[in-house]
């Protein structure tokens, strides 16, 4: 499961501003000289001005761009003509440019190069922007016109398109309180405020830890550690003035493989104690307060709307419908993942009882032993294989794919024309392959660094719409790769690998859309993961092992054998993998269908997962304080099950190309990928793509016998 690809920022705007809007507006208001609030300028359409960035313009733009949005929404409200879709949805569409070019700005601070300057503005801005959301969102006269065009709309549809834009528009306003009484809306604003508040404290303490505890290793404390994670220890020791020690970050990229290379036992634990108790210390910088404090404010807000609970209010508008069909779909898997994990950790006991270790199996051995069993089992070595998983190379593999199933071409900007906000970003011009179209542009940021939050995710800086002229897209891609010393290679783990291709996945999205109206490059929670998740099965498909999965010194590519004991070994560990998932995503429900009142968060995360038999050996992917898919804000508060339904359709539509005649290049068979899967992105609802790709709705089976597990009777 790809988990960090936690993927996107979701910045809590409340009403459509998922995307960049067109830029070409002549009626867009006079700009002061602030950097951040002008016209993007340049090639391609305007490219964001990265290179000019100060974060002392940041509150002054963010102000001013809230007060021009406000005025834009206000005029529509306002406007004495009857409502209907050009003058009252078409127009908010067409709002909101220059916060959209101001937010493009917060989110590469919040995520790409975070500062304590930059957070002292952030906790000014928070409460600002939730207001501003609750102008918007609580705007009676504006809700009224909404409303009215909407009620025209179920008498006399609109044309596709316009008809889901004001679906879906209506039904944001209502989930958001608009048809509350006035004081229900003031109580409702206040507490959006005081949430706004502690997501980015619970974001900021996370990032603390993950900064400020790094384990350092002298050069007697690095036995079984492969060479390249060596180097790069070395040189992000150096960058934090220790030239003489290697330096184990508090990162997943530095973490998962020194807990399956290290010998060290002592060590593992130290490491992955830094890693788990993350927003967990005790100290100043513990979420668990924050967790109750957010939990407690969401579960009075939906009461104000009258619901039971936060699930009921939230999956109303996702594929699954409500937290039932969720937790279902959770515990069909739950008890095949579990039952998996006991063979693992049999099979690990074993090993370590061969090597004369009376050990019990801890949570900080078990990458450790499984990486022994693999070589066991199946005689395959995960360094063996990151031998030929070089991070360059499969730049070129990602760019192959989408060759051959999206017609696009990437091809490097070099000539320093579109600037970047970190000498590491590479910048690609998309064009098509078949007739030289420009698409967009694609914004490579690959490796970790400080001020840069963990994980993997993707975003968008310019979406493609075509209701006032086409835009073209502006996408980006973000990792934590670990950067090697000069002239050395940087290796990667085939997990790592398939993250590398998921993110992409989210990318081709972006850079494939072809809807008319911004707010349909929105995307429904439980399904926009599913076009990422798929794209991972490209990587083991015998075009790119072939061609671009070659070993680092030799440049010969995977050997057969290899490649067979990889497929061979698809299965193995999928009880850890699983599981870990799984129990975040429980958790995740039963933290939202519970009376807040009764959580203690340190102990209803240990009692609810006794209680559903979570195994000792194992941890939650994301335990509750480092939670951020769920606290940082509420883009998956209720949600990360999302990434198993997803793999419910991922796994059902790579049968579909296994089965076909072309295999995973089926001519046909991509057309219908792109045309259904992609291009649409929120202008259709998602069962009805799905249906229209594969011909029938998605069924379990294909998921469980991809995780070598039994399918349930039901199926």
């Amino acid at each position: 499961m790809k988990i960090s690809k936690n993927t996107i920022i979701i910045l809590a705007l409340g009403l459509g501003l998922t995307a960049c809007k067109n830029e070409a507006n002549k009626d867009e208001p006079e700009m002061s000289t602030n950097t951040l609030l002008q016209a993007w300028d340049g090639p391609y359409q305007g490219v964001p001005a990265f290179n000019q960035m100060k974060v002392e313009e940041l509150e002054e733009a963010m102000d001013k761009a809230i007060e021009i949005h406000l005025k834009e929404i206000e005029a529509i409200a306002q406007n004495p003509e009857p409502a209907n879709f050009e003058n009252t949805i078409a127009a908010m569409e067409r709002s909101g440019k220059v916060i959209d070019r101001v937010y493009t700005y917060y989110g590469i601070w919040s995520s790409n190069k975070s500062s304590p300057e930059f957070r002292a503005v952030q906790e000014k801005l928070s409460p600002k922007i939730s207001d501003y959301s609750s102008k918007i969102n609580q705007n009676k006269a504006l809700f009224q016109r909404i409303k009215t065009v909407f009620e025209k709309s179920q008498k006399k549809p609109l044309k596709p398109q316009q008809q889901r834009v004001v679906d879906l528009i209506y039904k944001n306003f209502e989930m958001r309180g608009a048809n509350l009484n006035e004081e229900d809306k003031k109580r409702y604003a206040a507490i959006n405020k005081e949430l706004a508040k502690l997501y980015t404290q619970f974001s900021n303490n996370v990032l603390h830890d993950e900064e400020n505890y790094v384990t350092y290793l002298d050069s007697t404390q690095l036995d079984g550690l492969p060479k390249s994670f060596v180097s790069a220890a070395k040189k992000a020791a150096e960058e934090r003035d220790q030239p003489n020690l290697f330096a184990i970050t508090n990162t997943r990229s530095s973490m998962d493989p020194f807990l399956t290379y290290s010998t060290n036992r002592k060590l593992r634990q130290q490491v992955w104690e830094n890693y788990y108790s993350r927003g967990d210390n005790k100290d100043e910088y513990d979420n668990n307060d924050l967790v109750k404090q957010i939990l407690t404010l969401r579960d009075e807000r939906v009461e104000l709307l009258g619901y039971e609970n936060y699930a009921e209010w939230r999956l109303q508008d996702r594929m699954a419908k409500n937290p039932e069909n969720a937790m279902k779909l959770l515990m069909e898997v739950w008890p095949a993942a579990i039952a998996r994990v006991e063979e693992e950790v049999a099979d690990m006991q074993e090993v370590a009882k061969n090597e004369g270790k009376n050990i019990k199996i801890k949570p900080w051995d078990y990458r450790f032993y499984a990486e022994k069993v693999r070589q066991k089992k199946y005689n395959l070595d995960s360094d063996e294989v990151k031998e030929y998983l070089v991070l360059e190379n499969l730049t070129d593999a990602i760019f192959y794919v989408a060759g051959r199933l999206f017609d696009f071409k990437f091809e490097e900007i070099r000539d320093g024309s579109v600037p970047v906000f970190h000498e590491d970003v590479k910048v690609y011009e998309v064009t098509k392959l078949s007739d030289g179209t420009h698409v967009g542009l694609f914004y490579l940021d690959p490796y970790a660094r400080k001020g840069k939050r963990s994980g993997a995710w993707a975003t968008t800086y310019r979406s493609y719409t075509s209701f006032d002229g086409e835009t073209n897209v502006l996408a980006s891609n973000n990792s934590n790769f670990v950067e090697a010393k000069e002239g050395e290679p940087i290796l990667v783990s085939w997990d790592d690998a398939e993250t590398f291709f998921h993110e992409f996945g989210h990318a081709l999205h972006f850079l494939s859309s072809n809807v008319k109206y911004p707010t349909l490059n929105g995307g429904v929670r439980d399904y926009t993961e599913f076009q990422s998740q798929l794209l991972e099965r490209w990587l083991s498909t015998d075009e790119v092992i072939n061609q671009f999965l070659k070993h680092y010194k030799t440049g010969k590519p995977m050997p057969k054998t290899l490649v067979a004991k990889i497929k061979k070994a698809s299965t193995f560990n999928q009880g850890f993998a699983s599981t870990e998932f799984l129990a975040s995503a429980i958790m995740d429900m039963k933290y939202h269908t519970t009376d807040p009142k009764s959580i203690n968060p340190r102990e209803f995360e240990k009692e609810t997962l006794k209680a559903i038999g979570m195994p000792d050996e194992i941890v939650m992917r994301h335990r509750t304080p480092h939670f951020g898919h769920v606290f940082s804000g509420e883009g998956y508060a209720t949600g990360y099950y999302g990434y198993l339904w997803a793999d419910v359709l991922t796994s059902d539509a790579a049968e579909a190309f296994a089965e076909a005649d072309g295999g995973f290049y089926d001519t046909a068979l991509s057309e219908k990928l792109v045309k259904y899967l992609f291009e649409p992105r929120n202008a259709i609802d998602p069962v009805e793509a799905f249906r229209k790709f594969r011909g029938r709705d998605a069924k379990i089976d294909a998921l469980m016998r991809d995780r070598g597990f039994p399918i349930p009777d039901s199926n």
